[in-house]
């Protein structure tokens, strides 16, 4: 089961740099594929304030997913 709406995700971008997203299911994340940031889905609501993300992983280190 998807984390947020399927439309809505359709229209969703990275708020940092504009990149598309990524959903990781299991970690309950939306991953930004060209900057890497993740944004929390908290009860199905995508949290997209940039203060909000995690950073990713330094360069070298794998990064989990769904």
């Amino acid at each position: 089961m998807p984390l947020i709406d399927p439309k809505l995700m359709e229209i969703l971008v990275c708020p940092d740099c504009h990149g598309d997203l990524e959903e990781w299911e299991a970690q309950q994340r939306l991953v930004c594929q060209k900057c890497g940031k993740r944004y929390p889905v908290r009860d199905g609501i995508p949290v997209m304030l940039i203060e909000e993300a995690e950073l990713p992983p330094p360069s070298g280190e794998p990064q989990a997913q769904s």
